[in-house]
């Protein structure tokens, strides 16, 4: 048997640089290295319904090691992973995170480190209002390969739980996705949203709900401009409460609405029927007796 020994290599592997003096055997050098490389999956739940989870997005999940998720995600979602994938919850909800955005990315780092195959599960769209950025810029330092899996943003499953467009050639041919709640506190030129040829929605705007109804009156659109108030959307217990610009204050009020609720302004809201509640509810029965 031949032994390889140090002078060995040296003479005849010359292009092979070994220092001994730079070798710890006790130190990290010898930590083994995770056997496959770790990535993320960066994949948006969608709304709420389960059901609305893209098909990939599933995939993704059915393959994971571990979840790191959002507060928006729904129960009924998580329910459905498989029981040996590892939950992590990161929730953020106005005035209590459970972890910062740091430590989320941190986290991702982390685990992706030990070989781990991780999805970032996010509510809605990740790519809408997700703070994506952040994360993906963590990665990409750390040289982590990650995925984008699209997810259906709130806006547009509000607005097919509700029965209405978002868009409409004639009366609403623009779009906007507005988010009422900025961590910088970034003013809104609501001069510019006070038109009458789009759709509004905000994301985030309980809590900001007077001044929406003040500003956009002030800049221009009527008391009686049209606007829907979406709780919890697709879900199973969601609530829609028609209202206008003036009344919308008082509305959630007297409705006594909860975050998540997403704002729906203009025009197209004038295709809500108000019945739609109690056909879901009933459709809903339905479906349990069958």
């Amino acid at each position: 048997m031949m032994t390889l020994t140090l002078s060995f290599l040296r003479t005849a592997l010359p292009a092979f640089h070994f220092n001994p003096s730079r070798w710890k055997p006790n130190s990290e050098n010898t930590a083994r290295r995770p056997e496959k490389q770790g990535q993320v999956d960066l994949v948006g739940a969608g709304p709420g319904d389960p059901d609305l989870i893209t098909r990939k997005g599933w995939k993704a999940l059915l393959q994971a090691d571990v979840v790191v998720y959002d507060a928006l995600v729904s129960d009924a979602l998580m329910a459905e992973i498989p029981a040996q994938v590892q939950r992590l919850y990161v929730g953020k909800r106005k005035g209590a995170h459970s972890a910062s955005q740091a430590e989320i990315c941190q986290l991702l780092v982390e685990l992706a480190q030990q070989g781990k195959r991780v999805v970032r599960l996010k509510g809605g769209d990740p790519l809408v209002f997700g703070r994506l950025t952040e994360e993906m810029d963590a990665l990409r330092q750390h040289c982590i390969p990650f995925t984008l899996v699209p997810g259906i943003t709130a806006a547009a499953g509000c607005a097919a739980s509700c029965k209405i467009p978002l868009t409409e050639r004639e009366k609403a041919p623009r779009l906007r996705l507005i988010t009422a709640h900025s961590c910088d506190d970034r003013p809104i030129d609501w001069a510019d949203l006070a038109r009458t040829d789009e759709t509004l929605v905000f994301y985030m705007g309980l809590s900001m709900a007077d001044s929406i109804s003040t500003e956009l009156q002030c800049h221009g659109l009527p008391a009686d401009w049209p606007v829907l108030l979406v709780e919890r959307g697709t879900h199973e217990d969601q609530r829609a409460v028609r209202a206008e610009l003036g009344s919308m204050t008082r509305m959630i009020q007297d409705n006594d609405l909860q975050t998540p609720t997403l704002i729906l302004v203009g025009r197209v809201v004038e295709h809500y029927d108000a019945n739609l509640g109690a056909e879901q509810l009933l459709e809903s029965l339905m479906e349990e007796q069958r």
